[in-house]
């Protein structure tokens, strides 16, 4: 289907962008790199949208961009510390950590989900060379998955009934404010390379890559999107590898791969349950 053919690429541009961030930002402020991405990323809804959001579109918008602006910004100041691999896997595990996040507001959690983030944080520390290897990027990483999988929730809960194209309008126009805001302009002009990675990164990886998934989504099951995006640490790890030349030891390479299980298990686990209880009620 389109559908899930849009975002897999949508996923393989978000691992891909990994090892363009990292290099970017090597040459680059992180944060004036970021506002210059989400002011892009803000216009182009703009020229997409065509219309001004409703009031509630507006309030959830603000509130979910700056979660969102929150988690970009951990993750891509951890990236600075950090390898792409392991910033990719580590943002993986917003698809463990949203039940834990989501039963905040009731929902029930699930037994899978308990061995999935225990599975999923052992992997982490393997990933990392074992306890005593965390870094300071490491840790703001696993805030960046707690902040992306807050995003999520705070949606579900907040966005059915509402546009998806002006909400989204809103959150890049949240988190553009917000690095703006913060006094984060620089004097100095961005390189070709880092020009290359404000386009990709703000046009596709965040303006159109918001934009398809909400749109995606009004035709494919949320269990089925989470299944699809479970494929973006894959991409990241592939990307670190090919592009970036990381290499991983036996320890760290299991950690990876257990980390993978979990995410990619989790989901499946989640599938399936809601198959079954599809085939209960007919």
């Amino acid at each position: 289907m389109i559908y899930v053919f849009l975002l897999l690429m949508v996923t393989a541009v978000w691992g891909w962008t990994f090892v363009l961030v990292k290099d970017a930002i090597t040459h680059y402020p992180t944060l004036p790199f970021l506002q210059l991405r989400f002011i892009l990323a803000f216009l182009v809804m703009v020229a997409v949208v065509h219309r001004l959001p409703a009031r509630r579109e507006v309030w959830v918008g603000v509130a979910a961009g700056a979660v969102l602006a929150a988690g970009y910004l951990a993750q891509t100041v951890g990236l600075t510390m950090t390898s792409p691999g392991n910033s990719g896997l580590i943002t993986g595990l917003f698809v463990v950590f949203t039940p834990l996040i989501d039963r905040l507001f009731g929902v029930r959690l699930r037994w899978w989900t308990l061995i999935a983030v225990a599975a999923a944080l052992g992997g982490t520390v393997l990933l990392v060379g074992g306890p005593a290897g965390f870094g300071l990027g490491d840790i703001l990483t696993i805030g960046c998955a707690a902040l992306f999988a807050l995003h999520m929730v705070l949606l579900s809960h907040w966005s059915p009934g509402l546009r998806s194209a002006p909400l989204a309008m809103v959150q890049m126009g949240t988190s553009a404010l917000i690095f703006t805001g913060g006094g984060t302009w620089s004097l100095r002009i961005p390189g070709q390379d880092v020009w290359i990675a404000i386009v990709i990164t703000g046009v596709f990886a965040s303006a159109l890559a918001f934009y398809i998934q909400t749109w995606a989504q009004q035709h494919l099951s949320a269990s089925r999107t989470a299944l699809i995006l479970t494929t973006e640490p894959a991409w990241a790890l592939a990307a670190a590898v090919v592009l970036a030349g990381q290499r991983f030891g036996l320890m760290q390479a299991f950690g990876a791969a257990l980390v993978l299980a979990a995410i990619v298990g989790h989901e499946v686990a989640h599938l399936k349950f809601n198959a079954h209880g599809d085939e209960a009620k007919a």
